[in-house]
């Protein structure tokens, strides 16, 4: 085994541990110390929770030596996002919220609790994301943009973007993202790795004091890797019933056995654009030539219309009013905790989110009602496509990453292929999957001519995670992309 880690699959290295031919302390080490060296030039890490993680590589160790039953990730060290994503005793600043840089939680989310007890992974601090999520790029007032590993002067993309940024780069093997609105796969577009959001109920994620909070949009917690088999693991370890999620899926998928699986026949159905999204010429084309790639396992690819009439505009602000009953509630709850957030701290929050706020907090039930009949339309358009195709595949993302701000506040496009977007989400197609709950992926489909990522979204009908998963490792077979890291370990730091 190459004790060069960095681009070490999770699978490999947690074998090499099984095996005994590389200790959970070793492992650890390497990482803390490629994150030392390489983390300045993209501050995709926030955090840093090395006692705690040599704590638990030295317990993982003892386990390997006692010939304990070991977790399909033993003794790997992964991250989880510094948003609404929680380790015992750890900062969480819900996204670089200045007045939150000291606030701690005595309580772990679904992710992180999973991820160590039931795959035996080592969580070693926290990733960057904007606050609140509320974005498709990462940036904040507090920590600063995330850079993207392929050019140090873009953005990593978000709201997951610490974590993408930091797999890509080789710092962790696979890490958390959360997804409100593409928050995974958007960043892994950017990035260049491959991004997983399970069908709603598939991975508990709970919430308190609203155990159903999680529903508008579908909001999931899922992995970061840098290839398909990772992903799966991970899955094998996050995904199953509990209790405390009151729409958790009772029901045992085997992930792994599914990157084996054959697309022969697969009927894919190709949206260039979910029909109503502007599209920038060189991703459109990058991601049309991709998606034939399926054609060489034997699926069948042909163009569909999924008959959605709503603007990007109107779609983009919809979701923007339907998760902004669950940003309030949350906000103003912190005030039991002692934080005026909304009052004594409104400066902490960049103005677009602000405006959302404001015109979101006297929101009616009548209104909101009438929000969900919209998201139903998109709704009933995803699933019908599903009548007569097993896959729906998108671009990800409409456009290419975009600068760095220096002011903590980096947008996306105000613009793409010429047509007005709000530059907070409307130029990724992520989105509507959080209207419906489907899976969906995003995987690297080519580099641009500029070298940067481009990502293909990968879309299964309801519940059908292996679907996604197999098609996804079927394109990895075909179109492996292992060797566009070549240009992330060149960057100069």
């Amino acid at each position: 085994m190459d004790q060069d880690l960095s681009y070490t699959s999770a699978g490999d290295i947690a074998n090499a541990i099984r095996l005994k031919k590389i200790s959970p302390r070793e492992v650890l080490d390497f990482f803390i110390d490629r994150i030392e060296t390489r983390n300045s030039s993209l501050n995709a890490v926030v955090y840093k929770g090395y006692d705690d993680a040599r704590a638990a590589a030295k317990r993982a160790e003892e386990a390997v030596m006692s010939g304990d039953s070991l977790g399909p990730l033993h003794g790997v060290p992964v991250a989880i996002k510094d948003l609404f994503d929680f380790n015992i005793g750890w900062p969480a600043t819900f996204g670089g919220i200045r007045a939150l840089k000291n606030f701690k939680t005595d309580f772990c989310c679904a992710f992180a609790e999973r991820i160590t007890q039931r795959g035996g992974a080592i969580i070693l601090g926290k990733t960057n994301s904007p606050v609140m999520g509320f974005r498709g790029t990462c940036d904040n007032y507090l920590f600063g943009p995330t850079c993207n590993p392929f050019d140090t002067r873009k953005n990593s993309g978000g709201s997951s973007g610490g974590t993408a940024a930091a797999v890509a780069d080789g710092l962790l093997p696979l890490a958390e993202g959360t997804d409100g609105g593409g928050s995974i796969r958007i960043p892994s577009s950017w990035c260049g790795v491959y991004g997983f959001k399970a069908s709603f109920g598939r991975v508990p994620i709970w919430s308190r004091p609203n155990a159903f909070a999680m529903d508008t949009p579908f909001i999931a917690e899922g992995p970061i890797t840098r290839n398909v088999k990772d992903a799966a693991l991970a899955l094998t370890a996050l995904a199953g019933y509990d209790a405390r999620d009151p729409y958790a899926l009772d029901e045992e998928l085997d992930f792994l056995a599914a990157t084996k699986r054959s697309i022969k026949g697969l009927r894919i159905g190709y949206s260039p654009n979910f029909d109503v999204f502007p599209v920038e010429p060189e991703v459109a084309a990058i991601v049309e030539e991709a998606v034939r790639a399926f054609e060489e396992e034997g699926a069948v690819v042909r163009e569909v219309k999924l008959g959605i009439t709503r603007s990007q505009s109107e779609l983009s602000d919809l979701w923007a009013r339907l998760i902004m009953p669950l940003n309030i509630t949350g906000l103003l709850g912190m005030q039991g905790a002692g934080y005026d957030l909304l009052g004594e701290h409104r400066d902490d929050f960049p103005p677009e989110y602000l405006r959302w706020i404001d015109e979101c907090m006297d929101m009616t039930a009548v209104q909101f009602f009438n929000d969900q009949a919209i998201r139903t339309e998109i709704y009933d358009a995803i699933q019908n496509v599903f009548r007569e195709n097993d896959i729906l595949v998108t671009p990800t993302v409409a456009c290419l990453p975009v600068d760095n701000a220096s002011d903590g506040n980096t947008l996306g496009p105000s613009k793409v292929a010429g047509e007005a977007v709000d530059p907070l989400l409307a130029w990724g197609l992520a989105y509507p999957l959080n209207y419906s709950g489907n899976p969906a992926a995003s995987i690297p489909a080519g580099l641009s001519a500029s070298g940067l990522p481009v990502g293909m979204q990968i879309i299964g009908s309801r519940y059908a995670d292996l679907d996604v998963i197999a098609a996804s490792a079927a394109f990895e077979r075909i179109r492996p992309w292992q060797q566009t890291y070549d240009r992330c370990r060149a960057r100069p730091l």
